[in-house]
This record gives C-alpha cells, structure tokens and sequence, in this order.
C-alpha cells in the first residue's frame, strides 16, 4: 500500500509519517510527504497513492486546490484545525479527520475505519462538503423554513420536508402529514442552503430528500426513475437529470 501525506509542517508529517511506519494496521510500501499545494497537484498527476492524508491550511493555499486542478482517486483523511460545527459535517460523508492535535489512538482508529471501508470511500461528496465548509456564502445551512398557513406563521422543520417542487414560477414545501406550503424562492437558490447530505435537486422540478426515496429504478444508463414513499405533485415519474445521475449515485453512496 501507497500513503501520501500532504503536509506543509515538519513536526506534523514526521509524526504522521513515523505512526504510520510503526503500526501493524495496514501493510505500507512507501509513504510520499508533499509539502504544497503544487508539490501534490504535480505528484498526483503522474502517480497514484491508496490513501491520502491532507491538511486544509498549506502555505500556498488548501489543499481543496489540488483537487481542481488534478483527479484524486484515493479516499482521503483530512488533517484539520476546524472546529465542532465543521466536524460534525465530515462525519456525513465517507471519509475521515484527524483535529489537531491528535493521539496516535485516533489515528489507529481512523486507519481501522479505512480498512473496513475503503471500498465505498466517496471522495467527491466529501469534496463538495469541504467546499461548502470553506465558501462563506454556502456553509449556513438552513433548518427551518417560515411558511404561511392560513393567518398563522409556521415554521417548518427540515426533518418534515418531503421535498420541494416547482411549478411554473413558484416554489412549494410539501411535509410529511400530505401539507403543502407556497415559499418565496426558487429551486435553483434554495439547494444552495440545504444540508448536501439530505437534499438533493434531482431534476429542474424536484429537490428531494434522502429519507423518503423508496425505490430506484434503473431504465437505461442514461434513464433512472425514483419512485418515492409518498406521491409526487404531479402524475408524471420523477426522473433524475441525465447530467445529475453520477452525482446522484455519489451521494446515495454517502
């Protein structure tokens, strides 16, 4: 097995590095430090590792750089200095941190965690997580959603939500007691506040949530219809935007 450490500060790659040549978890050949971002684009170009360690902060930017300009095949563990919030956002995704200061244990135990699932690792939902985590505009997730019913004001719960659907130049919340809600947005702005890890905008008319697909039906590669615990506004299949359907794997495979 081939380790990367990308890793700009010497005491925190040696330590890394010299746990990883001590334990007896994973059978390592060769472990690689790149010390910048550009260090690891060009490295990554021309090789390929089985498992990557990356600090966030580097001297010539973060790490999420190396990921634009080059393709990352192996699951990655992010060595970071973010806080709780942050951290309870990678535990959504299928990968792993490291908070420094770490014990050698919890490096262990995220070593164990790798060998027991390496093979659903997903790199690019935990990429766009990061994203969302480092753009200031993306990284408040909206929980609650103020509708009108009636002459009251009532304050919906993501948990409730169903999903959300668009019809002609209105947007509707639809909850699970059967209800539905006008609110004022669009599709297109309001899967920008929305948890990644519980929506996602199938097609230009829905943005449905994981906890009530019931069925995936694949027609054709290019041809894939969700069939859903509960009716959809319209009689028509849900079916998921061709240019979506990588990205909708990616992230039931979270």
């Amino acid at each position: 097995m081939r380790i990367a450490i990308v890793e700009d500060e010497y005491l925190a790659s040696s330590y890394l590095k010299s746990i990883l040549e001590q334990q007896e978890i994973l059978q390592i050949a060769e472990i690689t430090v790149l010390k910048s971002v550009k260090e690891a684009v060009d490295f990554f170009k021309q090789n390929n590792v089985d498992l990557a360690f990356m600090d966030i902060h580097l001297g010539d930017g973060k790490s999420l750089e190396i990921f634009e300009k080059t393709t990352i095949s192996c699951p990655v563990i992010f060595v970071t200095a973010y806080d709780s919030y942050a951290i309870s956002v990678f535990k959504h995704f299928t990968i792993d941190y490291l908070l420094k200061p770490f014990e050698e244990q919890e490096l262990l135990e995220a070593l164990f965690k790798f060998k027991k699932i390496k093979e659903s690792f997903n790199t690019d939902a935990a990429v766009r997580s990061l994203v969302a985590l480092e753009n200031p505009e993306t990284n408040k997730i909206q929980r609650h959603f103020l509708v009108n019913h009636g002459y009251k004001l009532i304050s919906v719960n993501e948990s409730e939500i169903t999903y959300f659907a668009a019809s002609g130049k209105h947007l509707f919340i639809y909850v699970k007691s059967g209800n539905s809600y006008l609110y004022n947005n669009t599709l297109t702005d309001i899967i920008n506040s929305l948890d990644p890890f519980i929506f996602f905008k199938v097609n230009r008319k829905y943005i449905v949530s994981r906890n009530i697909i019931k069925e995936v039906v694949k027609h054709s590669n290019q041809k894939i219809e969700l069939i859903l615990t509960v009716p959809p506004v319209e009689d028509d299949p849900i079916m998921i935007s061709k240019k979506e359907i990588n990205n909708f794997k990616n992230w039931l495979d979270q």
